[in-house]
C-alpha cells in the first residue's frame, strides 16, 4: 500500500504530495489524515497523509518507507477541510495552511511517570524477610508500604520515602513488584484552590430572552451586540453549560491580550477540570499537553487565543469568539487567515453554533447581522443595572490656545487631583497606535489625506509624503493648509515620558506603567495586573493592552491622552479601530460601585468615531462609517487583496512586484490595480517590502487573481529571490 504524503517545504514549486511506502507494521495506523514522519533529503520529516493508494504510479524501487506515524483521530477529516478553506481563501502553500490547522509539536516533551504496583504474595514475602536478621532495610520498608498500598508513584518512593531505585528493581525480578510507565497529560490548573462551591447562574431578563433564542432557533451564527459590562461572559457560560449537557464541546476565543488569569478564572469557576487553556506563553509541551487531553475527552471546553480555534475536539457543539473585532484574530503571519471567518467555517463543517460577541462589533459583522446572515442579539444594559461612566470630549486645541502644553488637559489634571483624594483608582491610555510618519496640525486637528483615497498620508524617508492605497506621491507641507498654522507635524508620544511628568505632577501617587517594555519579562503582565488589582497603585498608564478585558472594581477615572493618533494611520479602518479603543477604554471606568468618569483629549472633537464612543451609540457610528465605506468603495461593499512583495533587495521587490501587476493588468484588465508602492516600514531586518493594492466588488475575482499570481511565480521568467504574501481586506 502507498501513501500520498504531503510535507511542507516552504517552497511554492512544491506544493504538492510525495509518494511513501506503508510499512506492514503501520497498515492499520496510516489513513487519510494520519500524521507521518518521512525520510526526505536525508532527514525526517513530518507530513500528512492525502490518500492511501493500492497502486504506484512509479517505480517502486524508488519509494521509501514512512518511518512512524500517528492515527488521525474523529473529527480530523472537518480540520483537512478547514485547512483547505484557509488555503483557498487566503493563499500561501498548502503546508503553511495544514501547519496553522495541526500546529507542530516537534519541541513538546511527555511527561511520563512510573507506578509499582503489588505484584506477589507480599505479606509471606515481607514475613520471610523480617525472620532474616540480615536484611535490607529498605526492601523491608518497601514491602510494608505495598503491603498497605495496591500501588505508589515511583518517584514518591524515591523522594518521600528515599528508597533507592535499585532496591525496586531487584524487588521487581523477584516477581514481588511490577513498574508500568504511563504518560501523564499535564493540567494547568492543577495547582489552582477554588472554593468548592459552584456559582449560580443568574440572567437578568435580557440574558434570559437571549438565551431562550438561541436555544430554540439555533441560529448557526450569532452576534452579541452587548454594551461593555453587560454580562456577555455569564451569557456565554449559560450557552456552554446547554451545548455539554447535550456532550458536545466548546471553544472559546479570547484575544491574547485579554487573557488573563481573572478572565479565565470566570470560567474555570463553573467548569472546573472540563476546562483547559492554550496561549502563546505557555511550553511547547504543557501546550501539546492540552491538545492531547482535548483529543482525549478530558476536556469539554477549550479558551485561548486563535489557535485554540484549532483543538482537536470530535464532537464540537459551540465556537464562541469574544471580543470579536479585535485585530488580533488576523494571523500577522502566512497565510494571514482571520480567525472569525474561519471560526465560521469551523461552525459550518462541524454542525456546531457559532456565538461573536463585541460591546463594539466590527463593521463587517454587524453588517453580516444587519443583512440576516447572522442572528442579532442585543444586550443594552449593564450587568447589576450599574450605570455607564459620564464620558466628555476635551478640545485640546483650546488648552492650545489657552497656553496650556501639558500632556494633560486642566480638566484631566483636576479630576485625577480629585480621584486622588477620594483614594481611588486612574487608567491612563496613550492610544499610540498611530503612525509616527502621518502628519497633522496641532492647531485645528487638519491631517493631510490622500485627494483620492481619502486616508491619510505617510511622510517617508524620501521627504515625500505617500498614499499606501494608490501609491500617490506629494511633498511634505510646511503649513496646515486648512489653518495655515506653522504647528504641522508628525506626532509623537511615549507612554515613559507620560510616566515621568505624571509622577512629577502627583508625586505621592503610587504610579505603574504597561507597554512593550515592563512586560517583557516571565510574569511581567500578570504582575502589574495584580499589583493594581490589589490597590498597590493609584495610576495606572498604558497602551491597548490595559483596556482590554480587564475589571478593575477601584478604578472611577479614564484618561485618554491623545485619541488621534489611530485616527491618522493610513488605513480605511482607522476609525473603526479608534472606536473600538475608545468604547473598550471608557468602559474600564466605574465597574464597581462608584459611578465612572472618562475623559478624551483630541485634536478633532467632531470626528464621528470619538463623538459616537463618547456617547457609547454604535449604531450610530456604523451608519456615519458604512455610508463613508460605501461611497469610496472599501470593504464590505467592495474587496481589496493587499501582496505584500518581499525580497533581500530594494531592485528584486521592485522587479516581482512590476511583474505581478504586468500579469494582473493583461489578465484581470477590469481589475483595479496599484503598485508596486513602498510599504509604511520599507526595511525590516534587511527585507525590502512593497505592496500591490487590487480591488473589486467581487471577491472571488480576487481569489483568482490570487491563484494566478502563484501560478506565474512558478513560471521560468519569473523574477528569482522575491516572496508574496497576501492578505484579504
Amino acid at each position: 500500500m502507498f501513501a500520498e504524503v504531503y510535507v511542507n517545504l516552504g517552497v511554492t514549486k512544491m506544493d504538492h504530495p510525495f509518494t511513501y511506502k506503508i510499512p506492514e507494521e503501520l497498515l492499520d495506523v496510516v489513513k487519510p489524515g494520519s500524521e507521518v514522519t518521512v525520510p526526505m533529503r536525508g532527514r525526517n520529516l513530518r507530513g500528512f497523509v492525502m490518500t492511501v493508494e493500492e497502486n504506484c504510479a512509479i517505480d517502486e524501487r524508488l519509494v521509501k518507507d514512512i518511518v512512524s506515524a500517528k492515527a488521525p483521530g474523529q473529527g480530523e477529516g472537518e480540520m483537512f477541510a478547514l485547512a483547505g478553506f484557509i488555503r483557498q481563501r487566503y493563499g500561501g502553500t498548502l503546508g503553511q495552511a495544514l501547519s496553522v490547522v495541526f500546529p507542530s509539536h516537534a519541541n513538546a516533551t511527555v511527561k511520563t511517570e512510573k507506578i509499582v504496583k503489588r505484584a506477589g504474595n507480599i505479606d509471606k514475602a515481607l514475613d520471610e524477610l523480617l525472620l532474616k536478621k540480615r536484611h535490607s532495610k529498605y526492601t523491608e520498608k518497601l514491602l510494608s508500604i505495598l503491603k498497605d498500598n495496591e500501588s505508589i508513584l515511583w518517584d514518591d518512593l524515591r523522594q518521600d520515602y528515599d528508597i533507592p531505585s535499585n532496591t525496586i528493581r531487584e524487588a521487581e525480578k523477584q516477581g514481588l513488584v511490577s513498574v508500568e510507565t504511563h504518560t501523564s497529560l499535564r493540567n494547568p490548573f492543577e495547582k489552582l484552590s477554588l472554593e468548592s462551591k459552584r456559582p449560580d447562574i443568574s440572567l437578568n431578563e435580557e440574558q434570559s430572552e437571549i438565551l431562550g433564542d438561541f436555544l430554540k432557533n439555533k441560529p448557526a451564527v450569532s452576534l452579541i451586540h452587548g454594551v461593555t459590562g453587560s454580562g456577555k461572559t455569564l451569557l456565554y457560560i449559560a450557552m456552554i453549560e446547554q451545548v455539554l449537557k447535550e456532550g458536545k464541546q466548546a471553544i472559546v476565543l479570547i484575544p491574547e491580550i485579554a487573557l488573563t488569569l481573572q478572565n479565565i478564572l470566570r470560567f474555570y469557576r463553573f467548569f472546573g477540570d472540563r476546562i483547559s487553556c492554550v496561549n502563546s506563553r505557555m511550553n511547547p509541551s504543557l501546550r501539546n499537553d492540552q491538545f492531547e487531553r482535548a483529543r482525549a475527552g478530558e476536556i469539554s471546553v477549550m479558551i485561548g487565543p486563535r489557535s485554540a480555534l484549532f483543538t482537536p475536539f470530535s464532537n464540537l457543539g459551540l465556537v464562541i469568539v469574544d471580543e470579536e473585532h479585535e485585530t488580533s484574530y488576523i494571523s500577522e503571519h502566512p497565510p494571514k487567515y482571520h480567525a472569525v471567518e474561519v471560526a465560521v467555517e469551523r461552525g459550518r463543517l462541524a454542525g456546531a453554533q457559532v456565538v461573536l460577541g463585541s460591546a463594539s462589533p466590527s463593521v463587517n459583522s454587524y453588517f453580516h447581522a444587519v443583512n440576516k446572515d447572522y442572528k442579532l442579539y442585543t444586550l443594552e444594559k449593564r450587568a447589576n443595572d450599574a450605570a455607564l461612566p459620564t464620558v466628555s470630549i476635551v478640545d485640546m486645541r483650546e488648552e492650545l490656545k489657552a497656553g496650556n502644553r501639558s500632556i494633560l488637559s486642566q480638566k484631566l489634571y483636576s479630576a485625577i487631583k480629585e480621584r486622588l483624594q477620594k483614594k481611588e483608582q486612574v487608567m491612563l491610555f496613550i492610544n499610540r497606535r498611530g503612525v509616527a510618519g502621518t502628519v497633522s496640525c496641532r492647531e485645528c486637528g487638519a491631517v493631510i489625506k490622500c485627494e483620492h483615497c481619502d486616508v491619510p498620508m505617510s511622510l517617508h524617508r524620501d521627504g515625500l509624503l505617500h498614499c499606501h492605497y494608490c501609491g500617490a506621491k506629494k511633498l511634505m507641507v510646511r503649513e496646515c493648509p486648512v489653518c495655515h498654522s506653522k504647528l504641522i507635524g508628525t506626532m509623537r508620544a511615549g507612554t515613559e515620558k507620560i510616566e515621568s511628568e505624571i509622577k512629577r505632577l502627583f508625586p505621592t501617587a503610587g504610579v505603574v506603567r504597561m507597554d512593550a517594555d515592563t512586560t517583557k519579562g516571565a510574569g511581567g503582565f500578570h504582575d502589574i495586573i495584580k499589583a493594581f488589582n490589589n490597590r498597590e497603585a493609584d495610576i495606572l498608564i498604558g497602551t491597548q493592552m490595559i483596556v482590554k478585558g480587564h475589571d478593575f472594581p477601584g478604578v472611577t477615572l479614564m484618561g485618554v491622552l491623545a485619541a488621534d493618533l489611530s485616527l491618522n494611520v493610513p488605513d480605511y479602518r482607522a476609525s473603526e479601530r479608534t472606536f473600538d479603543l475608545l468604547l473598550q477604554a471608557c468602559g474600564r471606568s466605574g465597574r464597581g460601585e462608584v459611578k465612572g468618569e472618562a475623559i478624551i483629549q483630541t485634536y478633532q472633537p467632531e470626528n464621528f468615531a470619538i463623538v459616537s464612543a463618547a456617547k457609547n451609540d454604535y449604531v450610530y457610528f456604523y451608519r456615519e462609517e458604512t455610508a463613508y465605506r460605501r461611497l469610496v468603495q472599501y470593504p464590505p461593499f467592495s474587496h481589496m487583496l493587499s501582496v505584500e512583495v518581499t525580497s533581500r533587495t530594494d531592485e528584486g521587490a521592485v522587479a516581482m512586484g512590476d511583474f505581478i501587476v504586468n500579469k494582473l493588468s493583461k489578465a484581470f484588465p477590469a481589475l483595479l490595480v496599484s503598485g508596486p508602492n513602498p510599504a509604511p516600514v520599507v526595511k525590516i531586518k534587511d527585507i525590502y517590502r512593497y505592496e500591490v493594492v487590487i480591488k473589486d466588488s467581487d471577491y472571488d475575482k480576487l481569489i483568482e487573481a490570487r491563484k494566478l499570481l502563484d501560478e506565474a511565480i512558478a513560471e521560468d521568467g519569473a523574477p528569482k529571490n522575491a516572496d508574496l504574501w497576501y492578505d484579504f481586506d
